[in-house]
C-alpha cells in the first residue's frame, strides 16, 4: 500500500487532494502544513511520493523540493500550482520535482499523475522482460500499441542510465518522466490517434477507445520505433510512431510560465524542462530527446 504525503497550509487543500486520490484504492496518506513538518514525517515515515503546494510558511516548495533532492532523492516530488505561482513552479520543476498538477485540474488529474510517477518507479521491477532486446550503449525498440509497455520502458533505460552512472537519481527520475511523456505521446496519440482531451471530460471512453483501436486497422498494425544512444556524457532518445503527425509549430511554447497551468501542454511542458534539448521531425510523428550529465535545466528567465 503506497504512502503518500501531503504537504499544504490550507486545510480544504489537503482535504481535496485526499478526495481525490481516492480513485487509486488504498492508500496510506500523511499530511504536514510546511516543509519542516513534511521533513519530520519523511524522516520518520519514508513516504513512496510527496504532493506539495508551493506556497506555504516557513519552508515553501521550492525549498523543500530542493531539500528534499539534497536528503531524499529517490522519494519523487509532485507539485500542486495555482494562479500566480507559476515562475517558482518552473524553478521547482528545474530543482528536482517529478511533476505537477494545477490546482484547478486536481479532480481531473491528480490520481493519474500520482499513479503515473509511482508506477515509474515500481515498473523498475519488470525490467527483466526487456533485457533480450539490449544490444550495447544503442538500443532499439520496436514496440506495439501496448500502454503497459510505457512504463516498462522507460524504466528500463533509467535503469540503463544507472548502470552507466549517468548524473544522479534525480536527474535520473527525470529522464524517466520525459520518456513516459514521449512514448505516451508517440503510442496513444500518434498511432492510436486517441484524443488526451477525452480523458479529461471522459476517462472511461479514453480507456474504451484505447482497448477499441489497439485491435482495428490501420491503428492496430502501427508500431513505436525507439532508438536509444547512451554514453556516460550524453544521452539520446529518438521515438518514431506511424501515425499522420501534425503541424510542430502550431506546439504553445510549453516552458513560458504563463503557459504552466494548461493541462494539455504539461508534458511537453516536463519534458522541455527535463531534457536540454526536444525536437520534432517536420512531419510531427517523430520526436528527439537528448540529454547531457552535468547540464543545468534550460534558463526560463
Amino acid at each position: 500500500m503506497p504512502t503518500i504525503l501531503i504537504v499544504d497550509d490550507e486545510d480544504i487543500d489537503r482535504e481535496a487532494a485526499e478526495r481525490y486520490l481516492q480513485p487509486l484504492g488504498d492508500l496510506e496518506i500523511l499530511m504536514a502544513t510546511e516543509g519542516n513538518q513534511a521533513l519530520e514525517l519523511v524522516a520518520s515515515s519514508a513516504p513512496d511520493l510527496m504532493l506539495t503546494d508551493l506556497r506555504m510558511p516557513g519552508m515553501d516548495g521550492l525549498e523543500l523540493v530542493e531539500q528534499m533532492r539534497i536528503e531524499y532523492p529517490l522519494i519523487p516530488v509532485i507539485l500542486m500550482t495555482s494562479q500566480g505561482n507559476e515562475r517558482i513552479a518552473v524553478q521547482a520543476l528545474q530543482a528536482g520535482a517529478a511533476s505537477y498538477v494545477p490546482k484547478r485540474e486536481l479532480k481531473q488529474e491528480l490520481a493519474d499523475t500520482v499513479m503515473q510517477v509511482l508506477e515509474v518507479a515500481e515498473a523498475r521491477q519488470s525490467r527483466s522482460r526487456l533485457l533480450g532486446y539490449l544490444q550495447g550503449r544503442e538500443t532499439s525498440f520496436e514496440l506495439e500499441n501496448d500502454p503497459a509497455l510505457i512504463f516498462t520502458v522507460a524504466a528500463f533505460l533509467q535503469d540503463s542510465l544507472e548502470r552507466l552512472g549517468f548524473a544522479d537519481d534525480t536527474v535520473r527520475s527525470q529522464v524517466g518522466m520525459a520518456l513516459v511523456e514521449a512514448i505516451s505521446n508517440a503510442m496513444i496519440h500518434g498511432n492510436l490517434q486517441v484524443d488526451s482531451g477525452l480523458r479529461k471530460t471522459d476517462r472511461s471512453g479514453y480507456e474504451v477507445l484505447i482497448g477499441e483501436r489497439r485491435d482495428e486497422e490501420p491503428y492496430s498494425s502501427r508500431r513505436v520505433q525507439c532508438t536509444c544512444r547512451e554514453t556516460t556524457e550524453e544521452v539520446v532518445y529518438s521515438f518514431a510512431d506511424e501515425g499522420p503527425g501534425f503541424d510542430p509549430s502550431t506546439i504553445p511554447d510549453p516552458t513560458d510560465p504563463a503557459n504552466i497551468l494548461r493541462a494539455s501542454g504539461r508534458g511537453i511542458m516536463l519534458m522541455r524542462t527535463f531534457m536540454d534539448r526536444v525536437e520534432y521531425n517536420d512531419k510531427g510523428n517523430q520526436i528527439t530527446l537528448s540529454k547531457r550529465a552535468g547540464t543545468a535545466p534550460p534558463d526560463t528567465e
